[in-house]
């Protein structure tokens, strides 16, 4: 049965998408920015913004049933390739245990303020 999760962030209602989509034991988690959408600001640093990315995602994993222990794919996308040397400690926080398949794209991303979004998917540990 298919179950759609949603942060609550305006984005998810004007572009037609949810946070999170459950189907079965799998969990697909939608491109996450740094937003924070309890006050709809964004910081500035790529290191705020990548913990405020993986909260989100923590939350949406869990209002589906699942944790960052389901984990099994992630893609994450930066706008300068010179972020990755900032961000991978923070993602080794996450992940590091975890150790899921990974990749990281240099690319522009919508906003000129988003400097990195998350994806991840997941499948329940049976």
């Amino acid at each position: 049965m298919r179950r759609l999760i949603s942060s609550g962030s305006p984005f998810e209602a004007t572009a037609g998408y949810s946070r999170a989509v459950v189907e079965g034991d799998w969990c697909f988690v939608s491109g996450t920015t740094g937003y924070d959408y309890a006050t709809m600001t964004m910081p500035e640093g790529v290191e705020h913004q990548t913990r405020n990315c993986l909260a989100t995602i923590g939350k949406a994993l869990e209002d589906a049933g699942f944790s960052f222990a389901d984990v099994v794919r992630c893609h994450y996308y930066v706008t300068e390739a010179a972020f990755a040397d900032r961000v991978f400690p923070i993602l080794g926080e996450t992940f590091g245990s975890i150790r899921p398949a990974a990749t990281m794209i240099v690319c522009d991303l919508i906003r000129p303020e988003m400097l990195i979004e998350i994806e991840v998917t997941a499948l329940r540990r049976s």
